[in-house]
């Protein structure tokens, strides 16, 4: 009877489906193409990952309370160049630039936040506003085009936020460990915090969390500010790792976070989100794109394999929700 009941927790943890495509995805790909598990494109794609993965971690949260962020693409692709301008024209110092780049951030998730709690805007139309916004002074700084990322003495920035070492045959970079600790900071203020409540609690009845003293509207306001200042740390680390600030990074990647953290197992409605579950999404994508590539399916049609895992996942993780609440 106790097996019975674990086996029945197990399979009711959104968790459990991403996490047995992620093993069928990883056996798969090595079986077709050793090269995928070499120590060469372990470190390259744990490079790439982290990046997306940060905004992520933080979409998480936001989606968790009800509200989705449309503009992290474009902040990712805005604050790098904003800190490049400033340092490389001899404006201010690398440090100044830097927190200035997260402190406009910060602003722009503030007016996401307010936008949606006071004047009751949906968070898709402000954020795609927003989004439009950021793109656009990106592109009027710049002219449109990359900003080089560092002249002398901006090396330190590098290696605290990009910084690489060997760990036996694997290269590891620093991003690698701040995603680290972003995921297990945001995993244990959403599971094991009064914070989390209220962020669980504002997604799933905002109005009954209301009713119970909690400041619905500042909580989402604090995701917001945090959902664009991850994305714009993770732009300025990527700027780093590719040598330029272009202002069209980050161009469709709030659709991929989104994607990343719905298949986790995060509610698109909200009330329910999952770290863990998150993290495995992030790694099913990630793998996914360079699997494809390295197996000999071209590049383009990566978006096949998106959109059927999504759909898939998805059907998954509302037929578990149906099927607990009939047993319940």
């Amino acid at each position: 009877m106790e097996h019975r009941s674990l086996a029945q927790r197990l399979t009711a943890r959104p968790e459990l489906g991403p996490f047995v495509l992620l093993v069928v995805e990883l056996a798969a790909f090595w079986a077709i193409n050793h090269d995928f598990l070499s120590p060469q494109n372990i470190s390259n794609t744990l490079a790439f990952t982290v990046e997306l993965g940060l905004i992520a971690l933080a979409m998480t949260l936001l989606m968790t309370s009800g509200e989705f962020d449309l503009s992290v693409g474009s902040v990712f692709g805005f604050s790098p160049v904003v800190m490049w301008t400033l340092f490389n024209g001899g404006f201010t110092s690398l440090e100044i630039a830097f927190v200035i780049a997260l402190l406009l951030a910060a602003l722009i998730g503030f007016a996401n936040g307010w936008f949606v709690t006071q004047l009751r805007i949906p968070s898709f139309l402000v954020t795609l506003g927003m989004l439009l916004v950021a793109r656009g002074t990106a592109l009027f700084i710049t002219d449109g085009f990359p900003q080089r990322t560092w002249n002398a003495g901006g090396q330190w920035l590098a290696d605290v936020l990009v910084g690489d070492f060997f760990l036996g045959p694997f290269r590891i970079y620093m991003s690698l460990f701040w995603f680290i600790v972003a995921a297990v900071v945001l995993g244990y203020v959403l599971a094991k915090t009064r914070f989390g409540n209220w962020i669980q609690a504002s997604g799933g009845n905002a109005g009954a969390a209301r009713a119970r003293g909690v400041n619905v509207s500042r909580a989402k306001v604090a995701l917001f500010m945090l959902s664009s200042v991850i994305a714009a740390l993770a732009g300025i680390i990527s700027s780093i790792r590719t040598s330029a600030a272009n202002p069209n990074s980050g161009t469709g990647y709030e659709l991929e976070v989104i994607a990343m953290v719905v298949i986790g197992g995060t509610a698109l409605t909200g009330g329910r989100g999952t770290i863990i579950g998150t993290i495995l999404g992030i790694f099913i994508l990630r793998v996914m794109r360079n699997g494809i590539v390295l197996i000999g399916v071209p590049g383009l049609a990566y978006n096949i394999f998106i959109g059927s895992i999504i759909l898939g996942m998805m059907a998954l993780h509302y037929g578990i929700e149906r099927r607990q609440q009939a047993g319940g």
